[in-house]
C-alpha cells in the first residue's frame, strides 16, 4: 500500500509517497481502508518535530480519517467489515490503510460523505470542548473568534451560534470574512495579516465587541493577536488558548487582574483521552446539530495522496478557508 511518509524532520517538501507493508490488526483493533483524511495544523508541527506527540520515523502524518473497516481484530465486537467510521488518530492517516483502536472509532452515519466525516472531529470537537467546558459560553453572551475562517474558527462560529451567543468573527481578508458570515457570524472584522501595530489592533477588537467586552474569546492564532484580543475581554471573561500558527504569545498578567478574567488552555486530544464519556457526549451533540443544520463541515479543497504535501503547506501558510481534505 502507499503512504505519505515523514523520513526526517522538515516541512511539507520533506514528505514522500512510498510503498509500505499493509498493517495487521491486533486484539482490540480495526484495519481500516482510509477514504478521506482531513489536514490540520498539528500535521504541520508533527513533521517538524514541534508537536507534543513525536512518533518514531518513518511515519505518515494525518490525524483524523474516515474510512471502511477491512478486518476486525481479536476481541472486537460491534464492528464488521464494510462498516463506515471516523476516528482521530494523532498520526498515520495519510495512508491507504491504517490501524484504528476499536474504542476510538465512531460510526459514520449514512448520508454523510467520507470527506465530511473526516473533517468533523478535530475541529468541531475542539470547539465544543473549548466553548462549553472551558469557556462556559451561554446564550446572549458575546463570543470573539480569532482565525474565524480556519477549521476550528468556523466550527467555533457555528457552535457559538448554536449555543445562542452573539458571534464576532475576526479574520485577515474579505474572502475569509465572507466564509465567517456564511457560517453565521453576526459581525466580522478584518485585521491586518502579518505584523500590525498592537494598539491599533487592540482598538479594532474593542470597537468590534463593544464597551462591555467579549465574554469569551477563542484564540487559535496566537502571536501579536493574543494580547490585543485579551485587552477587549469582558469583566470575568474567559480567554481560550487553542493554537499558535502566528507564534506563541506572551501575556502581561496585569491584564488578567484588571479584568478578573481567566486564561484557559484547550487541549482536546488530552481531554478526550482523560474523559471519553464526556467527549462521546459532545460528539453525539455535534451529530444532532449536524442533523439540524446548525453545523456542517466546510471543505474548501480536496487533494490526492500525491498532492497531500500541498495541503499541509496551505495550512502552514494560513491560506486555507475551512477544511482541506485528502481523498484516497
Amino acid at each position: 500500500m502507499k503512504a505519505l511518509l515523514s523520513l526526517e524532520p522538515g516541512g511539507p517538501e520533506s514528505l514522500h509517497v512510498e510503498d509500505v507493508a499493509e498493517p495487521v490488526p491486533g486484539p482490540g483493533e480495526l484495519l481500516v481502508r482510509v477514504r478521506a483524511c482531513a489536514i490540520n495544523y498539528p500535521d504541520v508541527l508533527i513533521i517538524e518535530d514541534k508537536y507534543q506527540l513525536k512518533p518514531p520515523r518513518p511515519f505518515a502524518p494525518g490525524g483524523e480519517i474516515a474510512g471502511e473497516v477491512l478486518a476486525v481484530g481479536e476481541g472486537v465486537s460491534g464492528w464488521s467489515p464494510g462498516d463506515r467510521l471516523i476516528a482521530a488518530l494523532g498520526f498515520g492517516g495519510l495512508a491507504e490503510q491504517v490501524i484504528v483502536s476499536a474504542d476510538r472509532a465512531i460510526p459514520l452515519p449514512a448520508g454523510r460523505s467520507f470527506e465530511q466525516g473526516s473533517a468533523l472531529l478535530m475541529t468541531y470537537a475542539t470547539a465544543i470542548h473549548a466553548l462549553v467546558d472551558r469557556g462556559k459560553l451561554r446564550a446572549e453572551q458575546t463570543l470573539l473568534v480569532l482565525g474565524a475562517a480556519g477549521g476550528v474558527g468556523i466550527a467555533a462560529v457555528e457552535i457559538g451560534k448554536a449555543l445562542g451567543a452573539r458571534v464576532i468573527a475576526a479574520v485577515s481578508s474579505e474572502e475569509k470574512a465572507a466564509a465567517a458570515r456564511e457560517a453565521g457570524a453576526n459581525q466580522t472584522l478584518i485585521y491586518p495579516p502579518g505584523e500590525a501595530e498592537p494598539k491599533a489592533l487592540s482598538q479594532l477588537f474593542k470597537e468590534a465587541v463593544g464597551p462591555s467586552g467579549a465574554d469569551v474569546i477563542l484564540d487559535p492564532v496566537g502571536g501579536i493577536y493574543t494580547e490585543a484580543a485579551l485587552r477587549s475581554i469582558a469583566w470575568e471573561g474567559r480567554f481560550l488558548v487553542v493554537g499558535f500558527p502566528a507564534g506563541i504569545a506572551r501575556l502581561p498578567l496585569n491584564l488578567t487582574l484588571l479584568k478578573s478574567c481567566d486564561v484557559c488552555g484547550v487541549f482536546w486530544g488530552a481531554f478526550a483521552a482523560r474523559d471519553p464519556k464526556r467527549n462521546a457526549s459532545h460528539v453525539d451533540q455535534l451529530f444532532r446539530w449536524w442533523d439540524e443544520g446548525k453545523i456542517a463541515p466546510r471543505i474548501s479543497a480536496t487533494y490526492s495522496l500525491e498532492r497531500a504535501a500541498d495541503a499541509i503547506a496551505a495550512i502552514r501558510d494560513r491560506k486555507a478557508v475551512g477544511k482541506l481534505v485528502v481523498t484516497l
